[in-house]
């Protein structure tokens, strides 16, 4: 245990975050999605909700200024414009952390490739459906 970091953040979790680069993904899925087979690297938080997960990451992970769009959710049958739930979750725990970045919906097949090309995804045991967000890691200013 460490002083002012979630426990959620496991040592390997943490050192994931660390050695990410800025521009690097990192993708929080659900206990459904496909996260082996689509994982360059795979840090597994069965028993963890995802909203509780996301939120440890951006308690110590700045998001990407440098582009316009850098938080992305899965979408529900191809409605981006649907907000189920856990996506309003998602929006309020992102808007909490990092008030000026919006939450991109993309549709499944470009969240799909996109979460392939991710850095690393974390798998947690999320049971609701679409329950999906990706990260892009900012930098620190000096």
């Amino acid at each position: 245990m460490l002083k002012g970091i979630d426990p959620l953040l496991s040592p390997e979790l943490l050192a994931t975050l660390r050695a990410m680069g800025h521009g690097d993904e990192i993708a929080i899925v659900d206990g459904n999605y496909p996260a082996l087979e689509h994982a360059r690297r795979l840090v597994r938080l069965d028993g963890h909700r995802l909203v509780p997960v996301l939120n440890a990451v951006l308690s110590v992970m700045p998001i990407d200024d440098f582009v316009p769009e850098a938080i992305f959710r899965s979408t529900v049958g191809g409605k981006p414009a649907q907000v189920d739930p856990v996506h309003q979750e998602i929006i309020d725990c992102c808007a909490r952390h990092e008030p000026t970045v919006a939450v991109t919906s993309l549709l499944g097949s470009d969240f799909y490739d996109r979460v392939k090309a991710a850095h690393t995804i974390i798998q947690t045991g999320e049971p609701r459906l679409y329950a999906n967000v990706i990260l892009r890691k900012g930098v620190i200013y000096p």
